[in-house]
């Protein structure tokens, strides 16, 4: 697998933004591992919430002074 992760920074988004742009990302890859960066709860549960649902595995949510970095993986 490709070690190179795609980054999707969505800080400073309201939602749907973050999702949006989450998912046009992911059709782009298609597989490997995307990291998402977002600035609220709400943004950061969307995006997982999306993610699942496109069939991508949730490898960490990491949340860092306000801050969140979800990192998503397909492997197909």
């Amino acid at each position: 697998m490709n070690n190179t992760i795609n980054t999707v920074d969505a800080r400073g988004l309201s939602c749907p933004q973050p999702v949006i742009m989450t998912i046009r990302e992911i059709k782009k890859v298609k597989k490997g591992d995307i990291a998402i960066l977002v600035d609220t709860e709400t943004a950061q549960e969307n995006v997982v919430r999306a993610a699942k649902l496109q069939g991508w595995n949730i490898v960490e949510v990491v949340s860092t002074d306000g801050n969140y970095k979800i990192v998503i993986r397909r492997e197909e």
